[in-house]
Parts: C-alpha cells; sequence; structure tokens
C-alpha cells in the first residue's frame, strides 16, 4: 500500500471515531475547534443523524459542574430571557420618565405664558427645578447689569468670563464647574454636576440659566438636548417681554 492511500485510510478512520463514540486516536493535527465548529454549522442535520452524540455531550462549568447540552440550552435561553426582560424594563421606565418629564415642562410653560410679572416668572422657573424635577438649585444669570431684580434666583456675581469660556461655540455647557464658577453662580460649593443654558435674544446673549444636581452624573456632554432647546426658546423669548415690563 502507497503512502498516500494509508494516510487517506488513516483519515478516514479517524473521522470514523470523530462521528463515534471516541476520539481519543484522532491526532490533533487534524481537528480544532474551528473545524469542529464550521462542520457542525455546515451540517444542521448532524444531531438528527447522531443523537446518541447529542444525549452523550456534557458542559463543564465552574459554578454547576458538569451538564448536559439541553441543561446548556435551557441556561442560555434562561439567560436571554432575563436579558430581553431587562430591556423591555428599562425602556419602559424611559418612556414614563419622558412622559413625566413632559407634562411637567408643558405646565412650566402654560404657568410662564400667564405669569403677571417677573418674580412669579422666576419663582415658577426655580419651583418646576428644584420640586417638581427634584434638582439642586436654579439660578439666572442676566448680562446686562443696570437690571436690578430682587429674586433669590438672580445671580449678583459678574460671569462673562464664564460666558466666554464655557459657550464657546455651543449653546449648552454640562459637567462641573470650577471652584471660583461655582462661587460666582451658587454662592457656595456644588457637590454634583451642572447644566449653563444659554440664553439669546436674536443676536445678543441674554445671559444663562444654571441648573445643578446632587447627582454628579446627572448632568452630562452625552445628554441629548431635545427638550432643552425647546426650553431654551420659550424662557428667553418669554424673559424678554418680562424685562420689557420693568423697562428693559
Amino acid at each position: 500500500m502507497s503512502d498516500s492511500k494509508a494516510l487517506d485510510n488513516k483519515n478516514k478512520i479517524n473521522q470514523t471515531q470523530v462521528l463515534g463514540n471516541s476520539i481519543t486516536d484522532v491526532e490533533t493535527d487534524l481537528l480544532n475547534d474551528e473545524l469542529v465548529g464550521t462542520y457542525l454549522l455546515e451540517n444542521p442535520g448532524f444531531f438528527s443523524r447522531n443523537p446518541q452524540v447529542m444525549a452523550n455531550l456534557k458542559f463543564s462549568e465552574s459554578k454547576r459542574g458538569v451538564v448536559s447540552l439541553v441543561e446548556r440550552q435551557q441556561q442560555v435561553q434562561r439567560q436571554k430571557i432575563h436579558l430581553l426582560e431587562e430591556e423591555i424594563t428599562q425602556l419602559l421606565t424611559v418612556a414614563n420618565y419622558n412622559e413625566r418629564l413632559f407634562t411637567v415642562y408643558n405646565d412650566l410653560y402654560l404657568t410662564l405664558i400667564d405669569s403677571k410679572n417677573l418674580s412669579t416668572f422666576l419663582d415658577a422657573l426655580e419651583q418646576t427645578t428644584t420640586q417638581l424635577l427634584n434638582l439642586a438649585s436654579f439660578k439666572l444669570y442676566l448680562t446686562n447689569s443696570d437690571i436690578a431684580i430682587g429674586h433669590d434666583t438672580i445671580v449678583k456675581d459678574d460671569c462673562s468670563a464664564i460666558i466666554a469660556k464655557r459657550f464657546e461655540n455651543q449653546d449648552y455647557y454640562f459637567g462641573r464647574l470650577r471652584f471660583n464658577e461655582q462661587q460666582a453662580i451658587f454662592t457656595d460649593q456644588v457637590a454634583g454636576s451642572v447644566v449653563l443654558v444659554k440664553l439669546s435674544d436674536a443676536e445678543s446673549c441674554l445671559g444663562f440659566i444654571a441648573i445643578s444636581s446632587n447627582d454628579a452624573e446627572h448632568f452630562t456632554p452625552s445628554m441629548d438636548t431635545l427638550l432643552l432647546n425647546q426650553f431654551r426658546t420659550l424662557v428667553a423669548k418669554l424673559l424678554v417681554q418680562q424685562l420689557k415690563k420693568v423697562g428693559f
């Protein structure tokens, strides 16, 4: 028998042994994980033709020890179902939160439109921010230093440097502030995160709104600004109307 025929016969014997009950005589260079996996994927009827193989397959797990293929499949299926349930729960939570947020903003806009003066206008913004949205504080800085308004939300320190730094080519700033910036806006240290919202009238800057949260991860640069865009536009427009009432 030639060497090539002997090798072919050896391969056939080895392949037969692989499909049978033992692979102890298979040479390691003839089989590997990729080849076995490829064969099974390309031959989906293998286990139907060889039910005894599937029945005898065992998997070693660190937590459960040796389990059968059926047990392993059931475990994987349960894990998939659990992940899907978690995703659905998260989606429902986000949907409920967004619905609540939309309602809060809608009620706020109606209150702002009906505000009789600047004081009630600022009261509505502060109460919605701190009470309904459970955020730490609300502040308003106006660039016109001639405007003297006796309200707790008004920032009295000069924040022109903050505007130049935080609103360069953008209308929002999310994240943390330097200590001196915190002192200028909030008069005390902010433990969490903030959002600064630039207010504009045509091409001029009216100032900005500052909202703080005790949660350091609440306001992040990745936040969606869809609702904030509407909030920013409407508040700026209504603020101009209120300022005109007091002669500015």
